[in-house]
């Protein structure tokens, strides 16, 4: 099957694919689409009176990008930082935000029928950031509309806009 006729049969079944990585002992999905680009971790910037999530920021050609710790964000064990580990570039319609997280694991595509909703629990993670739960096989993706959760008011990475 040629990649036009897949990427036709994909669109046709309603399939989206999701960029998937671990923290700690969970495995997360995000939208490729919202995916820049995954570099390795470098040490950050750090900036003062930030919350303890938001690691810093780095220039990214010419870009200054804030980088969020999701470990520190989603109040996981701290883990080490070490060659699994990974920043996504996120491009959202604000800005340019990075997230570090343990390591990337794949792309995968799921169709509708493949996510379940999430039950109403107590989380580290506002329900409504929370698209659903995707199983493939023995997989289950924690499925984030991370455009939202990256918007949060608690996050600090954009203004409230007054009226």
């Amino acid at each position: 099957m040629s990649i036009t006729a897949k990427n036709d049969t994909s669109a046709s079944n309603g399939a989206r694919e999701y960029l998937t990585f671990r923290l700690d002992q969970e495995e997360y999905g995000i939208d490729i689409l919202k995916v820049q680009e995954i570099r390795g971790y470098e040490p950050p910037t750090r900036i003062a009176n930030a919350p303890a999530f938001i690691k810093g920021v780095v220039n990214l050609r010419g870009t200054i990008v804030p980088i969020v710790d999701m470990r520190l964000k989603f109040h996981c064990a701290n883990a080490d930082y070490n060659s699994f580990t990974v920043v996504i570039i996120l491009n959202l319609k604000s800005r340019v935000v990075g997230i570090v997280v343990d390591s990337v694991s794949d792309v995968m595509q799921l169709t509708p029928e493949s996510i379940k909703a999430a039950p109403e629990i107590e989380s580290a993670i506002d329900s409504g950031c929370i698209l659903g739960l995707g199983s493939v096989a023995e997989r289950m993706l924690i499925l984030l509309d991370i455009e939202k959760l990256m918007s949060g008011v608690d996050m600090g990475l954009v203004q409230s806009v007054e009226a």
